[in-house]
This record gives C-alpha cells, structure tokens and sequence, in this order.
C-alpha cells in the first residue's frame, strides 16, 4: 500500500519541494515504508524501503502501542539506512476504525462576481461539513464531486465563471477519533511529523485504476491481511468509501483451526496451495499438514487439497457477499457501473477474481500498482 500512496504526486510534492517525501503503510500483516525524490524527468524516483513483520495491530487498529512503535521504528530505520538520508515526516494509510463516506451539497453566495482562489476555499473549508460528521469522528478528506453555478450542474472547474450561487456536491470522509489519534500517537513516538493520512481504499483506487475506468464507474477492492476496503469511482471521481473487518488474514485462521496446524504453517500452505475454487484433481493431490504442539518435525497429517479448497472458499464467499451487501446498502450497487477492479495480498488467491465476478455479477480484473523507477519487485505486487 505503502507504494499506492505515492500515486498522488502532486500532493506529496507540495508538502515538501524538492525534498524526500515519505509514505507508510502500517497495516495488519506488515509495515512498509518508501522513500522517494522527485525527479524532473519520471516523476519520483524510489531511493528507500523497509519492511517488517506487523505487531501490535489487529483489523487496522493498533491494539499495543509499544509494539507498533517497534514496528514502525524498525520499518522506517531500514529505509532510511536504504536511501542514506533520515526523514522528518510520513504520510501514512488509514485503514482503522470504520470510515465514514458521506456527500454532502454546500452552498455559499459570490454576488455576481467572477469565481476565484478564495471561493473555493470557501466552498471547500472542512468547517462547512463538521455538522454532518457522526459522533466522535474526523474528516480525514473533503473531495469536490461536482459544482454548480446558480442551479447549473456539471461543472468541473468554477474558476473564472460568475453567478450569484456556487454550490459544490462534496464527498465527506471521516474516521474514529480514538484509532485515528492512536496512529498519530504511534508515527510521533517514532519522532516523525506526520505529514498527511490517506483512506487506505482511497490510496489503492489512485494507485490501481485507470481514467476511462474511473470515468465510466468502477469499484476497487482492496483485499489486505485483516481489512477489505472498498472505493467506488464515477464521472471520474471517488463518490464512496467502506471497509469490512475481513481479510487474508482471518482465511489463515480459518485452515491453522481447520486443519489443526500453526499459523505460519497455515499462511505457507494458503500460499502454495490454496484456491478459491475447485478443480477436479483436488482429491487426488495429497499435502502434507504439521500439526499443532509436535515437537517432532516429521509429525504430520495427509490431506487431500480439497479440503483446504473447502476451508478457503467460505470465508472469500463471505468477504465478497459482504462487499455486495454494502455497496446494496449504500446504493451504488448499479452506479458503481460493471467493473471491478480487485488488489491487495488476498486478491492473489487462484480463483478469487472468478468468485468475485460470479457474486458481484461484473466484469473482474486483477489491479497491480503502477510502479515508479528504483521500486523493487518484492514490494511492486498487488
């Protein structure tokens, strides 16, 4: 995730011209952070990456303070070391808690002139939207879908034009204060600024879709370890946010009960084996499963691949039926238009894009990041 929130450029390099910008995802299984420059000719250049183990974090929140920090701390030491330049400040993805989506139409008066600067800070000041948030929230983005001159809609670009009425259609993202404040707590005892936080649906959906497909409607699902976000896109803009506490990482839990074995035994099998959908030769393909508190390492139980097919297959049923449900209940089952665009560690499960599509009843493709110059491989997958 960590590379999907470079995708927004022009953000980063307006917090720091010129200088190192800095982006980390603390997410459920891992932590990663990149380092980049800005380069005139390829637009950023990847100059450092760390990655660790995650700990301390549980759906996206951070369940252990010390622990995160050890992370994070870790994480960040070793990009630096990487790009041979210490950092002051990261843009980190929020993913925890329950964001909150919402649009919201604002309306302020311009008394005939001509639209400028100042309107649409006006029309766009976060205090114009507070009213609106739920109860113990906080806006993380305001994002203009539309704006309107005296009742006009279909307006991308206001400036310039006059009227006595601008309105803006704006899209209100919030988040939980307390896990929001507990991830800020967690960056500023690594003593880092931080920069900017980013909807993690939001940073996947820049990084992975492309324009005709955010033009014409789409839905991305971002697929992490204990987390699925999803971002819906149309007429070109994000006009929908939601996340489910579903994730790879609850797939794992399910074969380490299932088949009685550890849990790093059960994400290595989930890796080599495992698929969301059955083929005929899964009866005949025998894998060998280490169980539980046997000191002997030789110790295991046969099973046929069927079995581990068995135990996947529900619970990417349920991820995805929930995803369904969600987008029913927010309306924008039918205007999210008939792509989907699905990415994140579980996406890479043989047989989850074809789930997807029979349940969601779209089109399905897998989404990997656009990279950038200097991004290794290990961390340019979905």
């Amino acid at each position: 995730m960590a590379n999907k929130a470079m995708t927004d450029k022009k953000t980063a390099r307006s917090k720091v011209p010129g200088g190192l910008i800095a982006v980390l995802d603390v997410g459920s299984t891992k932590v990663c952070c990149l380092i980049a420059k800005p380069d005139a000719e390829k637009g950023l250049r990847v100059v450092g990456v760390g990655h660790q183990v995650s700990r301390g974090i549980k759906a996206g929140a951070i369940v252990d303070m010390d622990e995160t920090e050890t992370s994070i701390r870790a994480t960040v030491e070793a990009a630096e070391q990487m790009a041979g330049e210490n950092i002051r400040g990261v843009t980190v993805n929020l993913s925890c808690g329950q964001p909150k989506s919402r649009l919201i139409a604002y309306e302020i008066s311009i008394a005939g002139h001509e639209v400028g600067a100042s309107d649409l800070r006006r029309v766009l000041d976060p205090a114009a939207v507070a009213d609106n948030l739920p109860q113990g929230h906080e806006t993380v983005h305001i994002i203009p879908v539309g704006y309107s001159i005296d009742g006009a809609r279909g307006v991308r670009d206001p400036r310039g034009l006059r009227g006595d009425i601008l309105g803006v259609n704006l899209h209100a993202i919030s988040a939980p204060s307390g896990p929001s404040r507990n991830l800020e707590s967690a960056v500023s005892r690594c003593h880092l600024e931080l920069d900017g936080k980013v909807v993690t649906s939001y940073a996947a959906a820049l990084a992975t879709l492309v324009e005709d497909e955010k033009k014409l409607g789409v839905t991305c699902i971002d697929m992490g370890g204990g987390t699925t976000s999803i971002a819906v896109f149309f007429d070109g803009e994000l006009v929908h946010t939601d996340s489910i506490h579903l994730g790879g990482g609850h797939v794992t839990n399910d074969i380490s009960l299932g088949l009685t074995t550890p849990l790093n035994h059960a994400e290595r099998m989930k890796t080599l084996y495992g698929s969301a959908m059955p083929s005929p030769s899964d009866d005949r393909e025998i894998i060998k499963v280490p169980l539980v508190g046997e000191e002997d390492a030789g110790e295991t139980s046969q099973v046929p691949r069927s079995m581990l097919t068995g135990i996947i297959r529900p619970r990417l049923e349920e991820t995805f039926e929930m995803v369904r449900a969600r987008l029913e209940a927010a309306g924008f089952d039918n205007a999210a238009g008939r792509r989907v665009v699905i990415t994140g560690g579980a996406s890479q499960l043989p047989g989850a894009r074809e789930m997807a599509a029979a349940i969601l009843d779209k089109q399905v493709r897998a989404g990997r990041p656009r990279t950038f110059e200097g991004m290794p491989e290990s961390v340019s997958g979905p």
